[in-house]
């Protein structure tokens, strides 16, 4: 359907360009952009995750360092790590996959990133130059979401955007990026009342809530852009299959525009993860501001 956002395809094509980027970078200035992967534990989700990463790495030519930790590591030693791979000149972005386990606060292990290797973008000192439209390393989901948004829609000013979901991870951060493209935006969540006439009047609607199929046809309006984020996994049919957070098949035909799960949302975070590893590395080079 043409309503259909097709965010593998823009993933692909923002990863050939990149992958562009940086055999011009190794050429013209002997730098490869070089990517530490974090993984803590045997979370088989996670595992995948970073499998995945990996292998965009290798397909655009970035450099990639594993580090496959045992369950019982330490935060002190998990800290030390972070901190070499910190001083660690041909790595330009750090990336500690989530969740670690419960004995290590993530918030301490996010803080010791270096805020210019922070590819995650979830430091405090990104999050705060983000608040302020200082834009350095954005979270990348969000990031994602709005480029698939400005390449469906264009010009964003004016138009009213519903975020549904706080999280710091995902809503937040969404919710700044379409301030600073001149949105009216309301934040929706679970104490909200009257959730469903909210996103009635949404041009754009963004789905971050981990709930299958929560948002349903008669909660968006004609023409509307939906943004799902939702990775769900449910049993259906006697068949496990992922569905997104949005009804997709009710709410489809009334849409302009609307992201399908999988193969929405979901490409764009990893392209977007070595997008910003690919900024970083100029960005410690001196190459942009």
């Amino acid at each position: 359907m043409s309503n259909v956002i097709d965010g593998k395809q823009f993933a692909n094509d923002l990863c050939e360009k990149l992958k562009l980027e940086v055999a011009q970078l190794l050429e013209q200035q002997d730098l490869q952009p070089g990517i530490a992967v974090v993984l803590v534990g045997d979370d088989p989700a996670s595992q995948v995750y970073v499998r995945n990463k990996v292998k965009r790495c290798e397909q655009l030519g970035i450099k990639s360092f594993e580090h496959r930790l045992p369950e019982d590591t330490s935060e002190a030693d998990l800290l030390t790590l972070i901190k070499q791979l910190n001083d660690q000149s041909d790595v330009h972005g750090i990336l500690v996959q989530l969740p670690v386990p419960d004995h290590i606060d993530d918030k301490v292990i996010l803080a010791a990133i270096s805020p210019s290797k922070d590819v995650d973008g979830l430091h405090i000192e990104n999050i705060g130059a983000m608040a302020v439209g200082n834009n350095q390393m954005v979270p990348c989901t969000p990031l994602g979401s709005m480029m698939l948004l400005n390449d469906r829609l264009g010009d964003l000013s004016g138009k009213h955007a519903v975020v549904i979901g706080r999280s710091n991870l995902v809503g937040k951060p969404m919710a700044t990026l379409l301030l600073q493209q001149n949105c009216t935006v309301t934040v929706a969540h679970s104490r909200t009342k009257d959730i469903e006439s909210i996103c009635r009047q949404a041009d754009i609607l963004v789905a971050a809530v981990g709930r299958p199929r929560f948002v349903k046809a008669d909660w968006v309006k004609e023409g509307a852009v939906v943004i799902d984020v939702g990775i769900n996994r449910i049993e259906e049919d006697g068949k496990s299959r992922l569905v997104g957070d949005v009804d997709f098949d009710a709410v489809s035909p009334k849409v302009a525009g609307i992201t399908p799960v999988p193969g929405g949302v979901g490409p764009m975070t990893i392209a977007c993860l070595m997008y910003n590893t690919v900024f970083a590395a100029k960005k410690q080079a001196g190459l942009v501001s």
